[in-house]
């Protein structure tokens, strides 16, 4: 952490004051030193809760409520130490000290497992219709509605920047000004956003021939409507593993026939099967696209992607699946935008 200074206190600081430079900082703990900078002690929002029980109040030293056994590390240990004490010990903030007891730093857990920042660019088909929700889409694009606390599309696009992919591009045609004005550049969601403009249905692959430049590295290309977790750079680093030229995400469908199922041959009746299950991979509307596969895209044309895929096949060129296991949502019809709702508190919150 870059301004760990911020939050040096002495032992006669107040609680008051420790607080106002935990809240400024926004790093949970202050720690306190004596006069040559040596940690004495930290103090942690925790730790000033339980002062307060103990009948401590705000004019009180820090000295009187602090931890003065903290878990510390030193300067000369890796990052990996800093993970492995975090996760053993469920600490969230990690004083790092020289060899005499000074502080030179401050590793935070927020900071510490920040996502690298990924090259690949993000395409997200949010143009469509919503036409099996019209009475909620008539005046506002289906990624705008609202699910949660925040509308779908935005969730989406978090789950992305979540996860350090920074360039998104947005194909948009349907009230697309709604989206446009919403997001504006991505800024506020920590994103550069350019817009793919559609002028006619262009389908689930077509508006990738509106990008003005090809990238340098696989993409990932989703519809507008899903709500998934999923680990999207474990799908890229499996794609090129793989040296794949296009993945698609599947998750298993299963479908109950309700009757027994007769097997007969010539008229004779083998057997039956009392409502059996029945169990298919389905496409899960999330895709990596290796650059050349782009060049399969007709220039504004419709084009889907299970079309898309048939031209990758016909070309010999690599198609894989890749199992999705965790949430997914497809929010196409009022029962499903029902349950994400339901489902969003626990899920996304």
């Amino acid at each position: 952490m870059k301004s760990w200074q911020h939050v040096l206190v002495g032992r006669r600081t107040t609680l008051r004051e420790a607080l106002v430079k935990i809240n400024e900082a926004g790093t949970q703990m202050a720690l306190v030193v004596d006069s040559d900078r040596r940690l004495i002690g930290t103090l942690s929002d925790g730790d000033v809760r339980r002062g307060f029980i103990n009948g401590l109040n705000v004019d009180d030293p820090v000295e009187r409520a602090m931890n003065s056994s903290p878990r510390t590390l030193s300067a000369n240990e890796g990052r990996d130490a800093v993970c492995s004490l975090m996760k053993r010990f469920g600490i969230h903030q990690i004083p790092i000290v020289d060899r005499d007891g000074v502080v030179v730093g401050l590793e935070i857990v927020d900071d510490f497992f920040v996502p690298a920042i990924r090259d690949n660019w993000i395409v997200v088909m949010a143009g469509g219709l919503g036409s099996r929700m019209k009475e909620l889409t008539e005046a506002t694009p289906k990624p705008m509605l609202k699910v949660g606390s925040r509308p779908l599309l935005e969730t989406i696009l978090r789950s992305y920047v979540d996860q350090g992919f920074r360039h998104i591009y947005l194909a948009v045609n349907y009230k697309a000004e709604i989206i446009e004005s919403y997001f504006r550049d991505g800024q506020s969601i920590g994103a550069q956003i350019t817009y793919l403009r559609e002028t006619k249905r262009m389908g689930t692959a077509g508006a990738l021939s509106l990008l003005q430049e090809r990238p340098h590295a696989p993409l990932i290309v989703a519809n507008g409507d899903l709500l998934v977790k999923h680990d999207y750079v474990q799908m890229i680093e499996d794609h090129l593993a793989s040296d794949a030229a296009a993945t698609m995400a599947v998750r298993e469908y299963e479908f109950q026939i309700p009757y027994g199922v007769v097997q007969e041959e010539e008229g004779a009746i083998q057997g039956i099967e009392e409502k059996p299950v029945h169990r298919s991979l389905v496409s899960a509307g999330m895709y990596v696209l290796s650059p050349e596969v782009l060049e399969l895209v007709p220039p504004e044309s419709f084009m889907d992607m299970p079309t898309l895929f048939d031209e990758v096949i016909a070309r010999r060129m690599r198609a894989r699946c890749h199992r999705v296991s965790g949430y997914w949502m497809d929010v196409g019809r009022m029962s499903d935008y029902e349950k994400a709702n339901r489902d969003f508190p626990e899920v996304f919150e």
